[in-house]
């Protein structure tokens, strides 16, 4: 099975992976390593954005004919973590790790506290507003956020 509950959670943990693994090159001054690391990171966030914003959300909305509501206020804080995410890439041109670590710590909390809402809130409501759908939306989730694990 494919659902929102499922498959979104599981690609959180892939970006939190991710994000250690960036975060602990930096700290080390590896920059040869922790430039892709925050590139893979950088991209598996936006695409994560992507996938819900131009999936999971608008079947959502069209199911409860609600777009004011936690989707909107999901779609807010995914603009508060892209600025975020291009300090990460900027501070890792420049090789500034005071600058990734001020960025990324941000991140980090915006990303804790976001994930928790999706998880416990969003996500079972997205399931059962979708109904016989939800699998279906799962599914297209997962193909898509595959696409860009490549």
């Amino acid at each position: 099975m494919s659902y929102p509950t499922e498959v979104l959670p599981a690609h959180h943990k892939h970006c939190d992976d991710l994000f250690v693994a960036a975060e602990e090159a930096v700290q080390s001054g590896d920059w040869t390593a922790a430039t892709p690391a925050c590139a893979r990171l950088c991209d598996q966030m936006k695409a994560h954005f992507t996938a819900e914003e131009d999936t999971l959300f608008p079947a959502f909305e069209a199911a409860t004919g609600n777009s004011s509501g936690p989707t909107r206020v999901m779609r807010m804080e995914h603009e508060q973590m892209r600025p975020l995410l291009a300090q990460l890439e900027a501070a890792c041109a420049a090789q500034d790790g005071e600058a990734y670590a001020g960025a990324a710590e941000t991140l980090l909390i915006l990303m804790q506290q976001h994930n928790m809402k999706e998880e416990n809130i969003l996500y079972p409501m997205c399931d059962q507003a979708l109904g016989a759908e939800a699998e279906k939306i799962g599914a297209e989730m997962s193909a898509l956020l595959e696409q860009g694990h490549a």
